[in-house]
C-alpha cells in the first residue's frame, strides 16, 4: 500500500485525495492536478485514504469505486463525509454492476475521463483555482 504527499505544505483548500489502485491512471490524474497548482495526497486502498483523511484535511475527495481490500469507493466517500459533512467528492469508475451509492451532492465519471474533465469538476466543486 501506497500513501504520499506530493506537495506537504499545500493547505486544505488546495488538496486533493486521489484514491485509486492502477498506477498509470493515478499518475495521469495525480500529475494533471499537480500541474493545475493543487497538493495531492495519493492512495491505492479505500484503507489507506481513510487513514490519511483521519490525519489531514483535504478540499476533495477523489476515488475510484472498485478498489482492493475490504472497502471500495462507495464506503470511502461514506466514511469520509462522516468525518467532513461537506467533503466534496468525484467518483470514477469503469464498470461497477451494483447501483451507485452517490453521497449527496457527489459526481459520477465513467472511465475512460479526460484530465481535463476532471479538473473542470475540481473547479467546480472546491470554486475558482487552487492558489
Amino acid at each position: 500500500m501506497k500513501a504520499a504527499a506530493r506537495d506537504a505544505d499545500a493547505g486544505p483548500a488546495r488538496t486533493v485525495l486521489v484514491v485509486e489502485d492502477e498506477p498509470l491512471v493515478r499518475e495521469t490524474i495525480v500529475c494533471e492536478l499537480e500541474d493545475a497548482g493543487f497538493g495531492v495526497l495519493e492512495a491505492e486502498t479505500a484503507e489507506t485514504g481513510l487513514a490519511i483523511l483521519k490525519q489531514r484535511p483535504v478540499s476533495l475527495l477523489f476515488t475510484d469505486i472498485r478498489l482492493p481490500g475490504s472497502m471500495d469507493g462507495w464506503d470511502l466517500a461514506e466514511a469520509a463525509r462522516s468525518l467532513d459533512p461537506k467533503l466534496p467528492v468525484i467518483y470514477a469508475t469503469g464498470f461497477t454492476a451494483e447501483d451507485p451509492r452517490l453521497v449527496p451532492q457527489a459526481v459520477l465519471l465513467r472511465k475512460p475521463y479526460r484530465p481535463s474533465a476532471v479538473l473542470a469538476v475540481i473547479r467546480k466543486l472546491v470554486g475558482g483555482q487552487p492558489n
